[in-house]
């Protein structure tokens, strides 16, 4: 018996260790367990006070106006369907688009119009503007609405979230009401991409079910997450299921479709088929964890970085706490490892302990100005005065 116990003993321990160095040890490292933070590109930045909580950024690159989807902390830290706060008794579901002009400074807070919102308001989250195919100056405006539920409780029954569609014009203050897209298929949707006909969208559902002690399985490889795709006369349907962690989404002009893991440091590549389904063809490896996805002008794909995710989960939920932050550049790799097979180049360009910018959800280049945009929830300098903002950086 002795000796039984002892092989049991030894054969646990080497599946324990087996486990870790082809799991847990790189699970660990993507959520920054002893990550050292190493501060970058953040010395030359400026704070835009007036715009909090912007989970989502969008850059309208002829113009330079960038569009965010802002809320309030406090609203933030009692309604977020994606981390499982449901208290919407004490939110007001009057969050808002707002943009923000860098040559000017310009702050300008949109107005709804077309009956919206309804009276079950607006709780923002994921953003894109795109603009229309048969006019340039007008844009089309799709935002994920995480809308208070009117079935139970949010804790029992999640939010009734859908897909808003808006038309606005270039500098235009106004945003007119198209569209309320609701479907089976948008069931915890996070981030948005749209297309020019102001009809269509690919959209993530960053979890398999609203509700429930199984999502935070997903944590530990349950792949249920998808992107689906919906057309307002067509209907919605999931274009690819079976994806870990599916959050931010982008979408390259020759079609490529990007959406970051945020559970496990990776980025899904993945390519249109017929009908607008989805096939993975490639995934990007990264070393952290990452939020919302962008492509600037010169097609390199940036990247909301998390050095550390435990800090990031305590700081949306006590506004005395900050968390680090970074900003990652994928671009073609034209270096001497592209003929050693490293398609891709991955760059840290900002890096942050989060006294600067704290909790980053949302970054964008402007390569043709020269600036680094990161928003999400902030922390000034001094702790002891807690103020949320855009950070604009030069690099």
């Amino acid at each position: 018996m002795p000796q039984a116990g002892l092989t049991l003993f030894a054969i646990s321990a080497i599946l324990i260790a087996v486990y870790y160095e082809l799991s847990l040890k790189a699970r660990l490292s993507a959520i920054g367990v002893g990550r050292v933070i190493e501060p970058l590109g953040n010395t030359d930045c400026a704070n835009v006070e007036e715009l909090q909580a912007c989970e989502k950024i969008v850059l309208h690159m002829p113009s330079g106006l960038l569009y965010l989807a802002c809320s309030t902390p406090t609203e933030r830290r009692r309604w977020l369907p994606a981390l499982d706060v449901f208290q919407e008794d004490e939110v007001t579901f009057n969050d808002y688009i707002a943009t923000y002009d860098l040559a000017t400074g310009a702050v300008t807070r949109l107005t709804f119009s077309g009956g919206f919102p309804t009276s079950q308001g607006y709780a923002s989250h994921g953003l894109d503007v795109v603009t229309s195919a048969s006019n340039p100056r007008e844009l089309f405006v799709y935002a994920i609405n995480h809308r208070k539920p009117i079935r139970g409780p949010g804790k029992l029954v999640g939010a009734d979230s859908v897909v808003e569609i808006f038309k606005t014009t270039v500098g235009g203050s106004t945003l007119t009401h198209v569209k309320t897209v609701e479907s089976s298929t948008i069931v915890t949707p996070n981030d948005v991409v749209g297309f020019p006909d102001g009809k269509s969208f690919y959209f993530t559902n960053d979890h398999g079910v609203k509700i429930g002690l199984t999502r935070w399985l997903e944590w530990f490889g349950l792949a249920r997450t998808s992107v689906g795709y919906c057309h307002v006369e067509e209907g919605c349907k999931v274009a690819i299921s079976g994806l870990h962690g599916a959050n931010g989404i982008t979408r390259a002009q020759n079609g490529t479709v990007y959406v970051a893991n945020a559970k496990f440091g990776q980025i899904h590549v993945l390519e249109e088929q017929n009908e607008h389904y989805l096939v993975s063809t490639d995934t990007i490896a990264l070393d952290r964890l990452t939020d919302n996805l962008s492509i600037d002008a010169n097609g390199a794909l940036w990247a909301a970085g998390v050095p550390s995710a435990l800090p990031f989960l305590s700081a949306y939920h006590d506004s005395e706490k900050v968390a680090p932050s970074s900003a990652l550049r994928i671009a073609k790799n034209t270096g001497a490892k592209a003929f050693f097979g490293e398609k891709l180049k991955v760059d840290k360009v900002f890096e942050d302990d989060g006294k600067q910018a704290s909790a980053i959800t949302s970054v964008v280049y402007d390569a043709k100005r020269g600036a680094l945009f990161l928003s999400g929830k902030l922390a000034a300098p001094d702790p002891r005065v807690f103020s949320t903002h855009l950070t604009v950086c030069k690099v």
